[in-house]
């Protein structure tokens, strides 16, 4: 089981970023920067589970985590899995996670491609629950006419 390297609950990206050591921080710098610019200018950048997260519209679309040996994506799902299964074969896989080594450059075409398909995803989710929402809203009834 690896251990993630900074366990300081941090409030910010920057703030998790400078609690990385020193030797992974550019990679994970050079991670933070293509996902913000794979994803729409909107995208809000988040700390969740104590790790950077991005949202688009309140969706979540990824998550990333620098670790001793490896800095990781959150969720590779299913389909974006298949999709890029030829670029991920060299990669450590487990359900919803891929470890890319520190020690290699980062990927960067690749985690691009990754979280722009992860940005459809979460665009096609939020439109589906945008739908439900809709469909139940009560119709606005029209008042009556007056009776002169």
């Amino acid at each position: 089981m690896a251990i993630r390297v900074a366990k300081v609950k941090c409030e910010s990206v920057d703030a998790y970023l400078a609690a990385q050591p020193e030797a992974n921080r550019a990679a994970l710098e050079l991670v933070r920067a293509t996902i913000r610019k794979a994803l729409p200018k909107r995208a809000e950048e988040v700390i969740s589970y104590q790790i950077p997260a991005y949202k688009v519209d309140g969706e979540r679309v990824v998550y990333f985590a620098g670790w001793k040996q490896h800095f990781s994506l959150y969720p590779v799902t299913a389909p974006a899995a298949t999709a890029f299964e030829k670029e991920l074969a060299r990669y450590e896989k487990s359900t919803g996670t891929v470890r890319f080594p520190l020690d290699e450059q980062v990927p960067v075409r690749l985690v691009s491609r990754i979280t722009k398909f992860l940005a459809e995803q979460a665009a096609e989710r939020a439109a589906v629950k945008a739908a439900k929402k809709a469909a139940k809203k009560p119709a606005v009834k029209k008042p009556a006419a007056k009776k002169r």
